[in-house]
């Protein structure tokens, strides 16, 4: 499941537009508000319990996140995730993600990467544990990301790896009923893991290629089991 971390030692009362942004966004990438979802101004302020000005202001962010987009006279909606977009999105994912590897294996605090190793062999353990499994090998990925974008050191290539990884915390949703996909996306970090701590620049890319056609296949392979239109 989503979640906002809060940020240490904040004890200021968060403001309403952050309060409506947090719920609205957090609510769009666990698919509580699925694609095609409408939002009304005045539903939306009674249900989040804000005035419609901050409210406006959250939407505006959602906006330029690409999580909701306006409807001619009908207010706003959540965006649509069709097949193309998700093929488009997967194109820049594999741009990003693979240079990003690259620099990491060449930039990388071996340490790092290997306590991350340890905690990966135990994914398949995670894995088995049902829901509070999930969610802790979601938590592993995003500390994964995390130690990438320390390594890489860009703060125009981490902004867009930011982006990019938004919308596929709603892909990510198709994979939760599919064990063994899950596992093997573990194996295939593992081996992204071991090309960086070896410092192979080449392996790191080639590791991180294989990895996102796969994660693609079976997007694509999820996607394929449903009616066919847009989806979440």
């Amino acid at each position: 499941m989503y979640t906002e971390t809060p940020t240490a030692g904040t004890t200021a009362p968060v403001r309403a537009s952050e309060r409506a942004y947090r719920q609205l966004r957090g609510e769009i990438l666990d698919g509580i508000l699925p694609a095609g979802t409408g939002l009304l101004e005045i539903e939306q302020s009674a249900r989040i319990g804000v005035s419609r000005t901050p409210l406006r202001a959250a939407i505006a962010r959602l906006i330029a996140d690409g999580l909701v987009a306006g409807r001619p006279g009908r207010g706003f909606m959540v965006t649509e995730m069709s097949v193309d977009s998700i093929r488009e999105l997967y194109e820049v994912r594999r741009a990003l993600e693979e240079h990003a590897a690259r620099i990491a294996a060449d930039r990388r605090d071996p340490a790092v990467f290997l306590a991350l190793r340890d905690q990966f062999l135990a994914a398949p353990e995670l894995l088995a544990q049902g829901e509070t499994g999930l969610h802790r090998y979601y938590d592993l990925i995003d500390e994964f990301d995390d130690a990438v974008d320390e390594a890489v050191a860009n703060p125009f290539l981490v902004g867009a790896l930011a982006n990019v990884r938004t919308h596929l915390a709603r892909i990510r949703r198709l994979a939760r009923g599919n064990p063994a996909r899950l596992r093997a996306a573990a194996a295939e970090h593992l081996l992204i893991i071991d090309a960086i701590i070896a410092g192979d620049t080449s392996l790191a890319a080639h590791a991180t290629h294989v990895h996102l056609q796969q994660s693609l296949t079976n997007v694509l392979a999820a996607i394929q089991g449903q009616p066919t239109g847009p989806v979440a």
